[in-house]
């Protein structure tokens, strides 16, 4: 696959080769509370922290890299049927304009997400699978062909000594050549946000309203 590079936050955070990172589920404060992704040499790259106990929906995330310097702002548009995100680059304030949108798919199964590029009429994602589980993808689209391309994966980790599976608050993140790895990170905050790992009860509550 030639895909050319997609730059949505900083071309440092699109890779020449396909690469693995790894996301790890831990915490500031309390259990379970943020994210910190390892690039391949196992420095800190991203970091997501929610400062607090509480484990119901965000309505605000912020990724930020391993400074602490803001690099998308992601929102939860209320009210909206199909749970429709938008991020922004690094602070709202700075960038009032969103420069992407994700929402749940009316036409393709309920697993099914699609995140619209603005600016770029031909650049749209599908991500499909089960966060959960760990286990999905995203594809870029080209409606004029009806076709797609992977341009990431989230999947479970094995310990490299032990060949065993790794448990879910650690994961892959492996990333297409120059695919925005800040994208890619953005992209699975909301995941967390829209299905956690109690997705199965959720997505039965809500099939209804998609």
């Amino acid at each position: 696959m030639n895909m050319s590079k997609v730059v949505a936050v900083d071309e440092k955070f699109c890779f020449p080769e396909e690469t693995h990172l790894t996301v790890r589920k831990t915490s500031v404060f309390f259990p379970g509370d943020g994210f910190i992704v390892y690039d391949p040499n196992g420095e800190v790259l991203f970091r997501f922290d929610s400062y607090g106990p509480d484990s119901k929906p965000k309505d605000e995330l912020v990724l930020m890299d391993a400074s602490g310097k803001c690099l998308l702002t992601l929102l939860r548009k209320k009210p909206s049927l199909h749970q429709r995100w938008e991020g922004y680059m690094g602070e709202k304030a700075e960038h009032p304009d969103p420069i992407f949108s994700v929402c749940r798919s009316s036409i393709i199964r309920r697993s099914s997400l699609v995140v619209e590029v603005y600016g770029d009429p031909d650049e749209e994602y599908q991500i499909e699978g089960s966060f959960p589980q760990r286990c999905c993808a995203i594809y870029k689209t080209y409606m004029a062909k009806s076709s797609r391309d992977p341009v990431a994966e989230i999947k479970r980790k094995l310990d490299p000594s032990t060949n065993v599976m790794l448990g879910k608050d650690v994961f892959l993140l492996v990333l297409k050549p120059g695919f925005d790895s800040a994208l890619a990170m953005g992209l699975v905050l909301i995941l967390d946000q829209m299905y956690g790992d109690d997705a199965d009860d959720r997505e039965a509550d809500e099939t209804g309203h998609t």
